[in-house]
């Protein structure tokens, strides 16, 4: 079994459900030890009040080749990420990749809402989940991360550098929470580069997450079924692990130094290494959006995936 990440450690900061979730299994896939954190355990629950748990993940990564340990950490607190960091030192005395999933703001969007009718409390509270448990979590894991060169470093969103400069995403407190976490990377790059570590911006596209399975009454066994009621997501959606994958062929890759800086998507980087979704395709979810979509074509999956 090719293992290219075996010996490798990596934390994932929102590994609870959706993309964290898919990118901490495809990191076990690819031999690593991943650190998964989240707040819902299976003794207490976030304020989201879903059944998925950090033990559920880790047992994933584990059985997937991996080694993952889940650790309960609310990653707006510092001491909470102070103390997870502490921990991976004395446990393994490195840290080689380090992706930033937080995110927690589905239940806060106000769709196409203008800022003056927006809850206020609702969008500051999306911002302090996006961005601020990002740098928190930043300020006390890259000093572990840049003692050895080649560590990366994922801020995960929603929409490549290109898509949202020309895009309203949602909402502007939606939008200033997704473009704050490209700029972040990019910023963060710049850090780096003296002790040749990589970071970088990564989008997935329209993810067959937990909640978005649910919200269109299918599973992951049957999820085209949705093409009833959207049939652009049964066209062009993928499963959580796709832009998982995406994140361990950035972290195997010897070049990875040269796109630091750099906004991808799952499905570009699909295209690049060569790697598929679970069922085998490669959805290029962003380009689609822009030439089926955006457009107003009716749904058609060939060519894109």
């Amino acid at each position: 079994m090719d293992l290219p990440l075996d010996g490798k450690v990596a934390l994932v900061a929102g590994a609870t459900r959706g993309a964290g979730r898919g990118t901490a299994v495809a990191l076990g896939e690819a031999g690593a030890t991943v650190y998964c954190t989240g707040r819902t355990t299976r003794h207490r629950t976030s304020e989201y009040g879903r059944q998925e748990t950090i033990e559920e993940t880790a047992e994933l990564v584990t059985a997937a080749g991996g080694t993952g340990i889940a650790v309960e950490v609310d990653h707006l607190q510092a001491a909470d990420v102070e103390a997870l960091v502490r921990r991976i030192d004395d446990e393994q005395g490195r840290l080689d990749v380090l992706v930033n999933d937080v995110w927690g703001g589905e239940n806060l969007v106000e769709w196409n809402t203008p800022v003056w009718e927006h809850s206020l409390d609702a969008g500051l509270k999306m911002l302090h989940g996006a961005v601020d448990t990002h740098l928190v979590t930043s300020h006390f894991a890259l000093p572990l991360l840049i003692r050895r060169p080649g560590g990366l470093v994922v801020e995960m969103t929603d929409g490549t550098r290109e898509y949202n400069a020309t895009h309203y995403r949602l909402s502007a407190f939606y939008d200033l929470a997704k473009w704050a976490v490209l700029r972040l990377a990019f910023s963060q790059a710049e850090d780096l580069k003296p002790f040749q570590c990589t970071a970088v911006a990564l989008t997935p596209g329209w993810m067959r997450s937990e909640m978005m399975l649910e919200h269109y009454g299918v599973t992951e066994a049957n999820w085209r079924d949705a093409a009833a009621v959207n049939p652009h997501f049964a066209a062009i959606s993928e499963s959580p692990r796709f832009v998982g994958r995406a994140v361990a062929a950035l972290a195997a890759d010897p070049d990875l130094a040269s796109r630091t800086g750099g906004s991808f998507s799952s499905g570009g980087l699909a295209r690049e290494y060569g790697f598929t979704d679970v069922d085998g395709s490669r959805p290029d979810c962003w380009r689609y959006l822009t030439e089926v979509q955006d457009a107003g074509l009716p749904a058609a999956s060939q060519g894109y995936r």
